[in-house]
């Protein structure tokens, strides 16, 4: 299979596509979503093949492999898994969808930046079904396996994984985790539980940051909650909303807080997963709060004056 066939892309043909990814710092959630997110991400990816199938991993296999890169196939025959649907591991946006050309072994190629410097790799793709730009969701098809390459390479299909952190190519070339568990490098057989994203890896806490409890909320229809938090320690609240739909999609979501005697402070936008936190100074007084995601919109009456 491929492990005997790609060892003829050589070092040379992975270093060079470092230099030649103009992806590297693209992209991302805006920037109140980005900086404390990223031990939150490093959790949430799943295995790149659709919900239940049984793939095998090797990182070892190939003198190409900087680091903890994985080469993954099921079959029992060489051609065996040429055409199988490749998926996203994560929800992001696609900085690059094209064929490498003689720049590097990786042929046709799929990037996907997740945010917070997180980027997911999907290399000797026989097609690709997405575009440079376009926004993908978790599981979402982006391709097949295939064996495309540098041109004069003679490799068999497999699918070359990579997830890689920050842009120091290759230290930041990072351990893969499927479903929470650290790849068993450095051969595994994973079953794939990439079954549909449908729970927000935030919670209003994580979003608000340390010191805040929930003190109330209120449903968002299907789309989202929106939570009103308070720190004890320093006498503020902050609201944020959480989204139940969408997640990983960028789509019209806001959280405000308003202190009475005060102007009303809003984060309105395009968000993957959430928005806010925003924070105000409410010791001993009253606010009003409230959020939107989808087409549900909440807003409070001045209450929690105490």
């Amino acid at each position: 299979m491929k492990l005997r066939a790609i060892a003829i892309a050589g070092l040379a043909l992975f270093l060079s596509v470092a230099a030649a990814d103009p992806g590297e710092e693209s992209g991302g959630d805006p920037p109140n979503q980005v900086t404390a997110d990223a031990s939150i991400m490093a959790t949430n990816f799943q295995l790149p093949f659709p919900c239940g199938q049984a793939w095998t991993g090797n990182s070892n296999g190939s003198s190409a492999h900087l680091s903890w890169e994985i080469d993954f196939n099921r079959g029992s025959t060489a051609d065996a898994d040429l055409g199988d649907p490749v998926v996203a591991a994560a929800a992001g946006t696609v900085v690059i969808s094209a064929h490498q050309g003689s720049t590097n072994g990786y042929g046709n190629l799929v990037k996907i930046d997740h945010g917070g410097g997180w980027a997911t790799y999907y290399a000797h793709l026989n097609t690709r079904s997405v575009s440079e730009g376009a926004t993908v969701s978790q599981g979402q098809k982006i391709g097949t396996v295939g064996n495309t390459s540098k041109p004069g390479n003679n490799i068999s299909p497999h699918l070359h994984y990579e997830v890689r952190l920050g842009t120091d190519y290759p230290s930041n070339i990072q351990k893969a985790v499927f479903n929470g568990t650290t790849f068993g490098y450095p051969n595994q057989t994973v079953t794939s539980k990439n079954c549909g994203n449908t729970t927000n890896p935030y919670t209003p806490q994580e979003v608000c940051g340390a010191g805040y409890d929930v003190i109330d909320s209120a449903a968002l229809g299907t789309s989202g909650t929106v939570y009103l938090l308070y720190n004890s320690g320093n006498g503020n609240n902050c609201v944020a909303t959480l989204k139940k739909t969408s997640l990983g999609t960028a789509t019209a979501t806001s959280a405000y807080l308003e202190v009475r005697g005060s102007s009303r402070v809003t984060d309105s936008g395009n968000f993957s997963y959430y928005a806010g936190p925003v924070r105000a100074a409410a010791a001993d007084q009253c606010v009003k709060w409230g959020g939107k995601a989808g087409s549900s919109t909440y807003d409070s009456i001045f209450e929690h004056c105490s």
